[in-house]
């Protein structure tokens, strides 16, 4: 009988074709991922890996091994996270991925309570920009948009991902207020700066109606991350195209304003994404419940969602 080390250690190195990477993704030395490689092969009688300074491939004997034994992995991990608890209780290390700006602002407030009901749990929370792979990197949980639905991988809506463009009050004073999106070409620009092509990038917007109607934002200032988007605007440095979560605050208190609020851009779902599993750690579950309840009574896929243009300047006024 195999030990679960020996083959998390294979099936990993196989995802990642590097013993370091998957000792990292297993807090494990490179040796320690080596040897119990060495070890299964060796109880099998077969070579796994095709080995060389430079790479690690799969054999074929080691690839139809890697397909027999990943599902059943996944599985076994999970029965094991299910029971791994006192009575019962969540607990272990729960390892998240949000985005910076709506995880600090949205879900970040959500955890003293969530760790006050669930003591045993232990955040290990990263906030990045990028999609990450769930299985191969070891993530619990993550929360954004753009994720590859990879097989055995659910994705559940929690709220639209809607861009609205904003101006601070005091970067507007003296200037008329565009009614849609054609207005926005006389106002200064701070537009995001794509990574692919290093230009600025230009949105269109439609309305509740259906139409739609290019944002031609002038490139007077170009960032490459929404905080400092958002942060630009507050100091009156003209208009931005900002996903609503990011500036849901300063909409709400009035440091912001939305430009031709019944005009938004879409750009898909805010998602909660995890693996599919007959037995789904109590952790992760627990923590799915937690943000789904939340979003729904704080009414945040409501909040949210840019095609209710009045919405947001009535919160404003309250």
């Amino acid at each position: 009988m195999e030990t679960l080390a020996n083959l998390e250690s294979f099936v990993r190195s196989a995802e990642s074709g590097s013993f370091s990477e998957a000792a990292r993704r297993l807090s494990l030395t490179p040796a320690a991922v080596s040897r119990n490689v060495a070890m299964l092969e060796r109880n099998l009688g077969v070579r796994l890996f095709h080995r060389s300074t430079r790479s690690l491939a799969l054999t074929e004997a080691g690839e139809a091994f890697r397909l027999a034994v990943t599902d059943h992995l996944l599985g076994l991990q999970a029965a094991i996270a299910s029971v791994a608890t006192d009575g019962g209780e969540p607990a272990g290390v729960l390892k998240v991925s949000l985005p910076p700006l709506l995880g600090t602002t949205h879900i970040l407030p959500l955890l003293p309570a969530f760790l006050a009901r669930y003591p045993r749990i232990r955040p290990d929370w990263h906030f990045e920009t990028r999609p990450v792979d769930l299985i191969a990197e070891g993530y619990d949980a993550a929360i954004g948009g753009g994720f590859d639905l990879t097989p055995g991988i659910i994705a559940r809506t929690l709220a639209p991902a809607h861009i609205v463009a904003v101006a601070s009050p005091g970067y507007l004073a003296g200037r008329p207020l565009p009614a849609d999106p054609g207005g926005l070409a006389d106002l200064d620009g701070i537009v995001m700066r794509t990574p692919r092509t290093g230009r600025g990038r230009q949105w269109t917007m439609r309305d509740v109606a259906g139409n739609e109607m290019a944002a031609p934002l002038r490139e007077t200032l170009v960032l490459n991350e929404p905080a400092a988007m958002r942060d630009a605007a507050l100091l009156g440095l003209g208009a931005a195209m900002l996903a609503v979560p990011d500036v849901l605050p300063e909409l709400e208190a009035g440091r912001l304003v939305r430009l031709a609020p019944h005009w938004y851009a879409d750009a898909g779902a805010i998602s909660l994404y995890y693996a599919s599993r007959a037995l789904l750690p109590a952790k992760t579950r627990v923590f799915i419940e937690w943000v789904t309840e939340a979003f729904e009574t704080q009414h945040l896929a409501e909040r949210l969602a840019g095609s209710l243009g009045v919405s947001l300047r009535k919160a404003s006024s309250r």
